[in-house]
């Protein structure tokens, strides 16, 4: 593909998202106009299949890293590999999206190690390009190639933040848990779970939300209530579903999981 943008696949082909917002003019704008994208958000609120519905809504290829404490910048751009008794070079994901397109997604950025967002900057401003200082090779971005990073905000330390030199090369989205209705119809398209028992769950996710950050380090997110509603739905119990999608996945603490139970014993009636 040239500089031109794929006309744009049917909404059949394309993995579900419920937008909440303007997110996916957002995403078609920063593509359409080469700038990389900055999403930000808690985990398990939708960025990952953010990303790849817009890719193939798109028809690009899409390059997703889940970035790690010991992913490295050789890790994204490539290696010199021993292959048949021969030393050869294998692109790296980045790499392989820069030389042929598309778009390559770095999910929880802020994980990988420092030396990886210093090849991110040439990629990151008008230059578009990428050094690839062990072949020699200086790479220039083409028209359909697009960056796009993710973080959750809530879970940095000071270890592990994106500075704002960072932060400032990107357009930024940020991304929350969708509204009670839009929730209950994800939970809905996503498992066939009926009305009344998507209505529980997002009520349930609703209460626990608000102890997150106090007693909670995290949120009980749309992705474990979808894990929680496929339970259900092949059948497994409520308590057991419960308890292994959400009390469980959320907390260590007997006295904490105690405390969960007990709130969605409540919420139940």
């Amino acid at each position: 593909m040239s500089g031109a943008l794929k006309e744009l696949l049917p909404e059949t082909d394309v993995p579900f998202y419920q937008s909440t917002g303007n997110e996916e003019q957002l995403f078609e704008a920063a593509w359409r106009q080469h700038l990389p994208l900055l999403l930000k958000g808690p985990t398990g609120c939708g960025k990952t299949r953010f990303v790849s519905h817009m890719a193939a809504k798109l028809g690009v290829p899409l390059y997703t890293v889940s970035c790690h404490d010991d992913l490295t910048a050789a890790d994204l751009t490539g290696r010199y590999l021993i292959k048949g008794g021969e030393t050869v070079w294998v692109d790296g994901p980045l790499t392989r999206a820069v030389r042929h397109g598309g778009i390559c997604y770095l999910d929880e950025v802020v994980e990988a190690r420092k030396d990886v967002t210093v090849v991110l900057h040439p990629l990151t401003d008008d230059r578009r390009l990428l050094p690839l200082d062990r072949t020699g090779e200086l790479l220039e971005a083409p028209d359909n190639f697009m960056l796009v990073v993710s973080y959750n905000p809530g879970y940095q330390n000071l270890l592990k933040q994106l500075k704002p030199s960072t932060r400032q090369r990107f357009l930024a989205a940020e991304f929350t848990f969708p509204d009670a209705r839009t929730e209950t119809e994800i939970l809905m398209r996503e498992t066939g779970i009926d009305h009344q028992t998507a209505d529980l769950l997002v009520r349930i996710a609703s209460s626990i939300r608000n102890l997150a950050g106090i007693d909670l380090e995290e949120a009980a997110s749309t992705r474990l209530l979808i894990y929680c509603a496929t339970l259900l739905k092949s059948g497994v119990a409520f308590d057991d579903s419960v308890t292994a999608a959400i009390v469980e996945p959320l907390s260590d603490d007997a006295d904490i999981k105690t405390g969960l139970h007990e709130a969605i014993g409540i919420i139940r009636g």
